[in-house]
């Protein structure tokens, strides 16, 4: 049951990680690389405040939160302000940077890691406890973005997105939203990340690496971007095939050679026949719906 309660918490965990994810791409039409890292910054905090600070572990795991959201504020203000397209390539700059500074620093445990981390509610209720709080931040967060985007704030997101010129013509300031947009969404990450550090208690910067965010872009390409649904499936699709791949006892030296072809050829496959994803947009869905029935007349 350990293993079952794993994989359950790691899809749970990727569900948050790709949702937030696709409130900055898809809903926002942020390019954004550096989600991994924000997922980094909030294991990383929430960890090293509780072990070594004595912080009770809830409020490490805000803070996490909270240092994450900051720290995208931080990078999304010199970016956005000169050109959104400078996001794509700050990110890739801040996430390769900080992952350096965590490889170099004593405290945070260096390219080997953060080692004995406390945990949180398993040691009084059971692992069963962490499987019902993470199912519950992940249901808040799909919850809290679906409201968002359904609603005017959602519209306004659209607008921006589709066309950010006419937007800023009728007094409305983007770079704002984007920033709002930027941080909460990687808040989230940090939320993701300071639940990853009080479960499997070992953070090491080779989780949080670059590849990452190819997995995370693939989850919402592949279920679709800016669809409730749409990330859920890609976590659900992404994480659980490979997972299931590993009851067969292949050998580990051809396990993990299965489990990349899998996720490339997912994403060519995607690529090539399915562009908007398992679950398309409305928008995308309508255009579809439209285009067969004029090839139809």
């Amino acid at each position: 049951m350990e293993y079952f309660y794993g994989i359950v918490i790691i899809v749970g965990l990727y569900v948050i990680l790709a949702t937030s994810f696709n409130l900055i791409i898809g809903y926002g039409g942020l390019i954004s690389i550096a989600h991994p890292v924000f997922f980094a910054l909030g294991a990383y905090t929430s960890a090293i405040l509780a072990r070594d600070f004595a912080v009770p572990v809830l409020l490490a795991m805000l803070a996490g939160a909270i240092v994450a959201l900051l720290a995208s504020v931080a990078l999304a203000l010199p970016s956005l302000r000169v050109s959104g397209d400078y996001l794509m390539i700050a990110s890739i700059g801040f996430q390769l940077g900080l992952l350096e500074v965590i490889k170099n620093l004593r405290f945070t445990g260096g390219p080997g890691g953060l080692m004995n981390i406390p945990p949180f509610l398993i040691r009084d209720f059971g692992r069963e406890s962490y499987v019902l709080l993470v199912l519950v931040v992940m249901i808040a967060v799909i919850l809290l973005i679906w409201w968002i985007a359904r609603g005017d704030y959602g519209r306004a997101m659209s607008a921006m997105r589709d066309d950010e010129l006419a937007y800023a013509s009728i007094g409305r300031d983007a770079m704002w939203m984007k920033i709002a947009i930027f941080g909460l969404g990687s808040g989230m990450a940090g939320v993701a990340g300071a639940l990853y550090a009080h479960y499997f208690r070992f953070i090491a910067p080779e989780q949080f690496e670059i590849l990452q965010s190819s997995a995370i872009l693939t989850m919402v390409v592949v279920g679709g971007m800016r669809t409730t649904w749409g990330p859920i499936v890609g976590a659900l699709l992404l994480q659980a095939l490979p997972q299931a791949i590993s009851f067969l006892q292949i050998p580990p030296s051809v396990l993990g050679p299965i489990q990349g072809l899998l996720f490339t050829g997912l994403v060519l496959v995607f690529m090539f026949f399915r562009p908007q994803g398992l679950v398309p947009a409305k928008d995308v869905w309508r255009a579809s719906r439209q285009a067969t029935k004029e090839g139809l007349r």
